[in-house]
């Protein structure tokens, strides 16, 4: 997978020779693009700057490499440039600085709470759970549940700004911004 420029152009790429397999056009005034995500073997999400919001397209196999097309557009979830996450048919992610879940098949959201900023998320997919990390440096646990959103814990992590992604490994949580960095032991299940 690879985007290229010009702006909104997606260019697909198979890896050994480097041809494009397909090339989406998806035309927006900004300046983000944050990584395709494919959600099964027949589509991929997208998702762009503020105005532009979030897009499924699906892909199908040609003799030639793939068509698309588009299933929806939903402006639901303006990711800036924070990542999502998928889980049983749902996106969770940033609707601006507010925390967001939408419906993977349509687009509609589900629900949207929780001012966390600029954060990033991580989903804790054998557990059910989001991890949110703010923009102000707070770890969020969040339920992967389509219903509502429900904050089950909260904690601060880092002092000040943080824009940075967390990283899981094991039993272990690691979070850094401009200033500190710091692991932090998990509970084992």
């Amino acid at each position: 997978w690879s985007t290229t420029s010009p702006i909104g152009k997606r260019k697909w790429a198979s890896p050994a020779p480097g041809k494009p397999l397909v090339e989406y056009d998806w035309k927006h005034g900004g300046y983000r693009a944050l990584q395709p995500q494919l959600v099964d073997a027949g589509s991929v999400v997208l998702a762009s700057e503020r105005s532009t919001g979030t897009r499924r397209v699906k892909l199908t196999g040609t003799e030639n490499g793939f068509s698309t097309e588009e299933m929806w557009t939903s402006r639901n979830l303006k990711a800036d440039f924070n990542d999502f996450v998928v889980h049983d048919r749902n996106i969770y992610g940033f609707d601006g600085g507010i925390f967001a879940c939408i419906d993977l098949q349509t687009g509609d959201r589900q629900w949207k709470g929780g001012r966390y900023g600029k954060g990033q998320v991580l989903l804790l997919e054998y557990s059910g759970l989001l991890l949110v990390i703010s923009e102000r440096g707070e770890g969020v646990l969040v339920k992967a549940t389509p219903e509502d959103h429900v904050e089950l814990s909260k904690l601060k992590l880092l002092n000040g700004k943080t824009w940075n992604h967390p990283v899981v490994v094991g039993d272990r949580l690691f979070v850094r911004n401009g200033q500190e960095a710091a692991c932090y032991q998990l509970p084992k299940p």
